[in-house]
């Protein structure tokens, strides 16, 4: 859809980071089936959505991995004045695809070649592993070994996909997979990562959107907050 393009009556357009993917998926189905409203999705790392709306991307309602992203999209005036909410509080779990939980030690043997992270500087989920790593490694043992995904969806597919044997992803992902194929988590410390808050606004092309501010709307009601509460995320 080219920026200028008319949306049908009835739907808007929801640029989601990829941690939150599967969450809105969710969202999205209960939404439409109470509403006569349609979504449709982009899905991207913050840094990267950001960039696009920037740009002019035609999108309606931005939920980011961060607060910074969206406070600046308000402050620019892309996006609409008092209507930022913090939706979701994300979870950082180190993980490996097989196997049963394990000790951070895990990541300093010998045979470990590869270990994946969002980008930290297009993604919120990367830079806190970026803070978790340096929290348990201060002498920089583990860089060679680290790979880098554009954003936290890629480094769950580099060790679903056998290309990395640990990742750091969020637990939502996890949670997405049978019980039966979870592999095996360490879970880092509150303290060694600054919370992930994630914010949604409500960009300024859609004043006139009743789709979007209808489901901007929902974001904050009981049925939208037990679902993103079940799926791996604290809430504010």
């Amino acid at each position: 859809m080219s920026c200028g393009a008319r949306k049908p009556a009835g739907m808007a357009t929801v640029a989601v980071a990829a941690n939150f993917k599967t969450t809105l998926d969710l969202l999205k189905a209960d939404f439409e089936a109470t509403s006569s409203y349609e979504l449709e999705t982009v899905v991207g790392s913050t840094g990267k959505l950001y960039a696009q709306i920037v740009h002019g991307a035609p999108y309606d309602i931005f939920l980011a991995a961060d607060q910074a992203r969206p406070s600046q999209l308000v402050t620019d005036g892309a996006a609409q004045q008092n209507l930022q909410i913090t939706y979701a509080l994300g979870r950082v779990l180190l993980w490996r695809a097989e196997g049963p939980d394990f000790a951070v030690d895990a990541l300093f043997g010998t045979d470990v070649r590869r270990i994946a992270m969002a980008n930290p500087e297009l993604a919120p989920y990367g830079r806190a592993a970026q803070q978790i790593i340096r929290a348990i490694d201060p002498s920089s043992v583990l860089a060679p070994k680290l790979v880098l995904g554009e954003n936290v969806g890629q480094a769950f597919a580099f060790v679903a996909t056998g290309n990395a044997q640990f990742g750091f992803v969020s637990e939502a992902q996890i949670l997405t997979l049978p019980a039966d194929r979870r592999g095996g988590v360490w879970r880092p410390a509150a303290a060694q990562y600054a919370p992930i808050a994630q914010d949604a606004v409500l960009l300024a092309r859609a004043e006139d959107n009743a789709a979007a501010q209808a489901f901007f709307t929902y974001l904050s009601r009981p049925t939208a907050r037990r679902i993103i509460a079940a799926q791996g995320y604290d809430l504010p």
